[in-house]
């Protein structure tokens, strides 16, 4: 069975959050079909249930949905993904979910986080309100939606009007004390299911990291209710990796700005990234290798080298053609050897002198495009020479937020690792 079985009420969502876990290095599917669900189950990752069961009434939706949750086998993680604005059955759909895997384990300790909040799309959750873009849920459109009008902001009366279940809040100033008191709150509550506050994904990251401490520490077993990101994070947090072995991905970095350095702490706490860096003043290729080659023989799979930033109280020295055009040459140099060596499935590099250098030193004709990442933030592959089809990213030096170069890993890591899907005949 798939580590993680998604249960979606709508094709473009179930689509979307199969995305999500996708963009960690997990071979996502989605299927409408139940029939299909034996055919793809034990070949994925991530297995994406579409019931199309969002316009349904609450008994029709219960019984499509308790349907899908019984195809759960042995997958360790079981998410029932909700709309980000909570139309629907969320509660009925909620109930089935968790009446499956209580009828499948009766003595196990099952217990639901509701973390709806998806805060890239400016859903977010505080007070145990949910906002979209800081409006609460019955002043937006969505409460006059023909279909599925909501007639609540509090998520614990949106569920409690179809489910059986006790629910709790958990509040955003016990979220922002660290995964720790979550843990403790969690563990203290009576309630059947929790709704964790969030506004930012470094929140999601937090109750995902509580959730799972109290997964190997008490035995619980946990059944997420979210709109895609916190399901994600919580597989990650779960120790959830791919079935094959993941593909290394090797960075390239010259920009020594403090927004690159925001973006690359970023890469540290979500992907594990190992940083080796260069010395601006004395740029030394294998002193970098070596930092590489330590990070790669640790086990990371994502590693790179950066550009060291002066120390703050360090008087600047003037920076010429001859000192960047070093820099550019070692790095490239890093590349180079790099990925002769330690044979990266992945390369990216920010910044576009680093991303020419490298290309040239790679001995590269140019390169091919997939898609934009994000603006200024390209995914494709590198077209001729010795190293023709590796996948490649580049991003600009001053691009994007600061989950931007962790978005630019993601993307590359998980086209590094993507295989052609072949169905069964």
């Amino acid at each position: 069975m798939a580590q993680v079985l998604v249960i979606g009420d709508d094709l473009t969502g179930s689509n979307a959050t199969g995305a999500l876990y996708a963009r960690r290095g997990l071979r996502a599917v989605t299927v409408s079909d139940p029939t299909h669900v034996a055919r793809y189950a034990h070949r994925v990752d991530v297995l994406v249930v579409n019931t199309a069961s969002r316009h349904w009434s609450p008994a029709r939706a219960y019984a499509a949905v308790r349907a899908a949750a019984a195809t759960a086998g042995d997958a360790r993680l079981v998410v029932k993904r909700v709309d980000t604005t909570l139309r629907g059955n969320p509660g009925s759909e909620l109930d089935a979910v968790a009446d499956a895997l209580a009828a499948r384990a009766p003595a196990g300790r099952l217990r639901v986080l509701a973390v709806p909040a998806f805060p890239d799309a400016g859903r977010t959750t505080v007070g145990g309100l949910h906002l979209v873009d800081g409006v609460p849920l019955t002043r937006t459109a969505v409460a006059r939606d023909p279909f599925d009008p909501v007639r609540h902001s509090r998520i614990t009366a949106v569920l409690g009007a179809q489910s059986r279940r006790t629910a709790g809040e958990l509040p955003l100033d016990v979220v922002e004390c660290g995964p720790g008191a979550v843990a403790a709150a969690l563990r203290a509550s009576p309630a059947e299911v929790v709704v964790c506050d969030a506004t930012d994904n470094a929140h999601l990251e937090t109750v995902a990291r509580a959730a799972a401490a109290l997964a190997a520490q008490d035995g619980i077993r946990w059944l997420a209710l979210d709109s895609g990101p916190f399901g994600a994070a919580l597989a990650t947090e779960l120790g959830i990796r791919p079935a094959v072995a993941p593909v290394r991905v090797l960075a390239v970095v010259g920009s020594v700005t403090d927004r690159t350095r925001d973006q690359l702490a970023r890469t540290e706490a979500a992907l594990g990234a190992r940083w080796t860096e260069l010395d601006p003043d004395r740029p030394d290729a294998e002193r970098a290798l070596d930092g590489l080659r330590t990070a790669a023989a640790a086990g990371a799979t994502v590693l790179g080298v950066r550009v060291r930033p002066a120390a703050p109280w360090a008087v600047a020295a003037p920076s010429g053609a001859d000192t960047s055009s070093g820099i550019l040459r070692c790095l490239a140099d890093v590349a180079r050897r790099a990925v002769d060596e330690l044979c990266p499935g992945g390369l990216y590099a920010s910044g576009g002198d680093v991303a020419a250098a490298v290309t040239a030193a790679l001995g590269a004709d140019g390169f091919a495009i997939d898609s934009e990442v994000l603006p200024l933030a390209i995914s494709g592959r590198l077209v001729g020479g010795p190293r023709d089809g590796l996948p490649f990213a580049t991003k600009g030096g001053l691009i994007g937020g600061p989950d931007a170069a962790r978005d630019c890993l993601e993307h590359l890591r998980a086209a590094a690792t993507r295989t052609a899907l072949t169905p069964e005949r």
